[in-house]
């Protein structure tokens, strides 16, 4: 592994989690610096599995350092959490792990902590089933999650607690969705594998193909050309929902960066409204329609507040993919679990409501509405839909099933890791 490597990983990591940092801009902001691909890459599996796991080994910290360094080394203290990482997680060799994070300290300019990160991991590695058991103890320091979101999952799904977090913690394969404008799955399939890469058919969702392990996506057959895009098969569901024909006015709401919207336009000739409230993230969705062969009106403006964008005609189908606390997708983006605040959620449920019942009148009578959040938090997701529909009585719950997941009570919940697939909630509204 990269000296230099482990530095930036260090840097970056402390950005992350000490100083609010997302993870995509840590590395849109380290990455660069590194020439090599295969070091962006490594950077990337340090920095996800720093982030993964910070909540497990940021606290063991505090038991082998007199006096703490978070805010005194902020950079020192990550390249700590990083040495317990490739220690524990990445199981490098211990004198690998150890001569090589001690090393980092002079490539940040550190060479008096050097004795310290030496004694730190060797009194770890002297300690561990002792400091390991400790940290066993608790369910956020056992899987790495803020005290609050563990509470809330063992509350809301007490049978499947502990397998939500522990799927939270297992890099997710790679799903792709084929652009079927473009190409066929079996075809697109057949052309991966001439190019070395291991890729499946999912078994129920007709246009996901599935890799193992993530992979630069630039290099990939057929990128450049549109025959695919990256989404999680869970997302991919919502195309199948809304049930979209040729001829139908579709609006994707809260729509960045665009994967259901596309996904729709693949399904469907239909007049779909892409709205997007931050113009930078609406950026996203024209990038992915161009690079797709895909057409959309793109609309910047607030779901809550109709009146200043839509145009008056009613729409067949509606798709809100709300602003939610995104517990759902931990495995996919690990830094969520680092920035979320349990204060937060009452706010996302406000906005949720608000949107819901701001969008409810656009729907044509007999028009569908595909209700969707990233959470497994029962607060954003049914028991939102069950107070919004006890008081509209034009709207009607739509029973459907899933191959995974189970029943809400109005909807239908995917939990992290079943079927192999992110965490989702689905309710489909129709209007009398």
């Amino acid at each position: 592994m990269s000296q230099d490597t482990r530095a930036l990983a260090a840097q970056a990591l402390a950005d992350i989690a000490l100083r609010g940092a997302s993870l995509r801009d840590a590395m849109e902001r380290y990455a660069p610096r590194l020439a090599d691909s295969r070091d962006r890459a490594l950077l990337m599996a340090l920095l996800s599995d720093g982030v993964r796991w910070w909540l497990r080994f940021d606290p063991a910290l505090d038991q082998l350092l007199d006096k703490p360094l978070r805010q005194k080394e902020p950079a020192i203290h990550a390249l700590l959490v990083l040495g317990l990482v490739q220690l524990e997680i990445l199981q490098l060799p211990d004198y690998a792990a150890v001569a090589a994070t001690v090393q980092a300290t002079r490539t940040l300019q550190r060479p008096r902590m050097a004795g310290l990160v030496n004694a730190v991991l060797r009194r770890w590695q002297r300690e561990r089933i002792e400091l390991l058991a400790r940290l066993d103890a608790k369910p956020q320091t056992r899987h790495a999650h803020p005290a609050w979101l563990a509470k809330a999952i063992a509350h809301d799904w007490p049978a499947q607690a502990d397998a939500v977090m522990a799927a939270n913690n297992i890099e997710p394969p790679l799903m792709l969705r084929v652009n079927r404008r473009r190409t066929s799955r079996d075809v697109f399939i057949d052309r991966l594998r001439s190019d070395g890469y291991t890729a499946e058919p999912h078994a129920w969702l007709v246009d996901a193909i599935v890799l193992p392990h993530s992979s630069d996506i630039t290099r990939m057959p057929g990128f450049a050309t549109g025959d695919f895009a990256v989404q999680d098969g869970a997302a991919q569901i919502a195309a199948d929902l809304a049930k979209v024909r040729d001829g139908q006015r579709v609006l994707d709401a809260c729509a960045a960066p665009g994967g259901k919207a596309c996904h729709v336009l693949e399904r469907a000739e239909v007049a779909l409204t892409a709205l997007e409230f931050e113009p930078k993230r609406a950026q996203r969705i024209t990038q992915n329609l161009d690079r797709l062969g895909l057409a959309a009106n793109v609309v910047i403006g607030d779901a809550g507040q109709p009146a200043a964008w839509w145009d008056g005609r009613p729409f067949d189908r509606i798709l809100i993919d709300a602003p939610c606390s995104a517990t759902g997708v931990l495995r996919r983006r690990p830094d969520v679990r680092l920035h979320r605040r349990e204060s937060d959620i009452a706010a996302l449920v406000a906005q949720q409501s608000r949107i819901l019942s701001s969008l409810w009148p656009l729907l044509a009578p007999g028009g569908r509405l595909v209700y969707i959040t990233c959470s497994l938090l029962r607060r954003e997701n049914d028991a939102v839909v069950d107070a919004w529909l006890a008081g509209q009585a034009d709207a009607r719950s739509i029973a459907f099933e899933l191959p995974v997941g189970q029943a809400a009570s109005v909807g239908w919940q995917i939990l992290p890791g079943d079927g192999d697939l992110d965490g989702m909630y689905y309710a489909v509204l129709e209007k009398a």
